[in-house]
This record gives C-alpha cells, structure tokens and sequence, in this order.
C-alpha cells in the first residue's frame, strides 16, 4: 500500500492547516468572553459562551448591517447580470469599430482602485440626495463588477457555437425568446461564476460602503470597524461577527462551486 505521507501530501496537509488557523481562531474567540481573550492563550474556550452571537441577533445595531449588506449585494448582482448579458452577447457575436478597445477599457476600470472614484461619487450622490441609501452602494460597486462580468461572460458565449442563433432565428425565434430560453441556459455555468464574483466584491468591500453610508444603510464591513468602546475593544463581539460574515460567502460557494470549476478550465477565472 503506497504511503499517504509523501512530500506533497505533506506540503497540501500543513498548507491546509495554514489556511484555516484563523478562520479556527476566530471561531475560537467567538465562543470566548473578552476577559477570557486578553488573560489568557487557550486553544478552547474554558468557559463556553454564546452570548456574543446573542447580542448579534438581538442588537439592531449589529443584525441591521447584515441586512443592509444583502439588500445592496442583491441590488448590484442583479443590475449587474442584467446589463452584462446584452454587453457580453455584444461582444461575443459582433465585431465592431474600437470593439477591444471598449472591452479593454472596461477592464480597465475593474482594475482602478475604489479611492479613485470616491469623491466623484461622494459629491454626485450628495447633490442627488442618494447619501445613505442602498442604492447609492449598489450602484457605485456596478463600475467594478460590471467590467468583471462581462469580461466572464463573453468567455462563456463565445464558447457557444454561433450556428445555434443562425438555427433558432431561422425557426422564427425572437432574440428575447431564444436568449431566455435557448442561449442563457448554455450559459448557466457563466452566469452563476459572474453572480459569485459580483456578490464576493460587493459583500467584502468597505471604502465606498463605508463613505457612502452613515446610519439607514450601513453595512456589517463598516459596523465591524466601530466597535471600540471606553472599556476598549470588544473582541469577542467583533470575532462573532467575523464568522457570521463568512457564513453567506461559503454558502454562495458552495452553491456554484462547480461553475468555478469550469471557470478555471475555460481560462476566464
């Protein structure tokens, strides 16, 4: 019988434990009182408590942020679909004048850091009166995932044999029948890989949710930052939050963990 203990598996075992240290760490002082985190090194809780996920669901403060980022994550995944499918079929099916340097240009802003467009959003939505709400997020992280996913899901139709549209055109098809109910079901693997990214960067960034929220529609990223207190700062509390942070990002994953798969094989992840 061939030995489990080979160097790579070695290599893929301590890697393994490397990654998922501090997401057990974290879990380990969720489950801590913060007295208990500052005296002492324990790798268990000594004195078990759940209280910090207690306060988490009963103090609006805290469960309020998780709401609110799901309401702006859904807004921007679903805007984002909706314009990127059409953008994406464009470009996969067309061959325009500046046709890549558009699809460059997109990319382009996937890559420009979120301070940039910070100001120029700050003063748009002042003036509009959209400060503090949902859609001011949602609509402010379309300039990075919007480029992202149609950058994924040009990648995904191009792959799918043009003799399909010339077949269902030719059977009296609409083209909003035939990309409902023809095309966007071989696409299904690319739509799912999209939403994923789109949800993940939406969920986890903080500058512009941060500047562009106050108290209506503050986001868990921003209420995670703002719990130092006169007694300090409330670890237990904030690790508590950390692992419920996680949660909706690992279910999502494993939802469309096979369509990231296939991502990968296709080179547009």
């Amino acid at each position: 019988m061939k030995s489990i203990f080979t160097g790579r598996n070695l290599f893929l075992f301590a890697y393994l434990i490397f990654a998922l240290l501090p997401i057990y760490w974290m879990i380990n002082m969720s489950l801590k009182t913060n007295n208990e985190i500052l005296s002492s090194f324990t790798l268990w809780p000594q004195e078990l408590t759940f209280d910090n996920y207690y306060k988490i669901f009963t103090d609006p403060s805290w469960y309020s942020g998780y709401i609110n980022s799901i309401i702006y994550v859904v807004i921007n995944t679903v805007i984002t679909l909706t314009v990127a499918l059409p953008a994406a079929y464009a470009f996969s099916r067309y061959r325009f004048i500046g046709d890549k340097h558009v699809f460059f240009w997109l990319l382009t802003n996937r890559m420009t850091p979120p301070a940039v467009f910070l100001l120029p959003y700050f003063q748009l939505y002042t003036t509009l009166g959209l400060m503090d709400t949902h859609l001011a997020v949602a609509l402010a992280h379309l300039v990075f995932n919007i480029p992202l996913a149609v950058w994924i899901l040009e990648g995904f139709m191009s792959g799918v044999p043009r003799e399909i549209d010339e077949t269902a055109y030719v059977d009296g098809y609409s083209f909003p029948k035939f990309f409902l109910t023809i095309f966007l079901p071989l696409i299904k693997s690319g739509v799912g890989v999209a939403a994923f990214f789109c949800f993940m960067f939406s969920w986890v960034e903080l500058l512009l949710a941060r500047t562009l929220t106050s108290v209506n529609a503050k986001p868990i990223a921003a209420t995670m930052t703002r719990t130092v207190s006169a007694s300090g700062m409330d670890w237990a509390t904030l690790a508590a939050a950390g692992v419920l942070t996680i949660v909706p990002g690992a279910i999502v994953i494993w939802f469309v963990r096979n369509y990231i798969a296939k991502g990968f094989a296709m080179g547009r992840v």
